[in-house]
């Protein structure tokens, strides 16, 4: 990818990666806490509550400070006339190329978390898969769904 072209993500995206993730802990935590709450009560053995509170330990410090920072030095795309790169991946880099002549249509989405950074996810679908691109201001999320939507266009001399 040339690196002057290229596009990442906005840095919002980390917050938003974050905030999400610390939900899903906070969820995974009110479980662990029920167990030993029921342990307690209805004499269970702890260590099962033991081990799902250091996997919830080790995940909130993967998930929640680790791997939204290497998602967003390794994401980036570059949008050619074309093709869509994307680049993605923590340990395992992939580079996928999407021909415009594949794209069957793009999607633009945005739940309550990224709404209120004013971020949104692009989906470019083809027969074979989605590709997502995940973390754009809602303008810049626009510009590139419409851009990607008219360079997809098949041409009336091709049919």
């Amino acid at each position: 990818m040339n690196r002057e072209l290229t596009k990442r993500l906005h840095r919002d995206y980390v917050k938003v990666y974050r905030i999400s993730e610390l939900i899903s802990n906070g969820i995974f935590l009110a479980f662990i806490i029920a167990y030993f709450i029921c342990a307690s009560i209805w004499e269970w053995t702890l260590l099962p509550g033991w081990i799902a509170l250091f996997i919830c330990a080790v995940s909130l410090v993967l998930f929640t400070w680790i791997f939204p920072q290497i998602t967003y030095k390794r994401f980036q795309y570059e949008l050619f006339e074309n093709e869509l790169e994307i680049q993605s991946g923590l340990v395992f880099i992939s580079n996928v190329l999407i021909p415009m002549v594949r794209v069957q249509h793009v999607e633009l989405e945005s739940g309550p978390l990224m709404r209120k950074y004013d971020l949104a996810s692009v989906s470019v679908v083809t027969a074979a898969t989605t590709h997502k691109i995940s973390g754009l201001k809602l303008g810049e999320a626009q510009q590139l769904k419409l851009r990607i939507g008219s360079l997809a266009k098949v041409d009336e001399q091709d049919e």
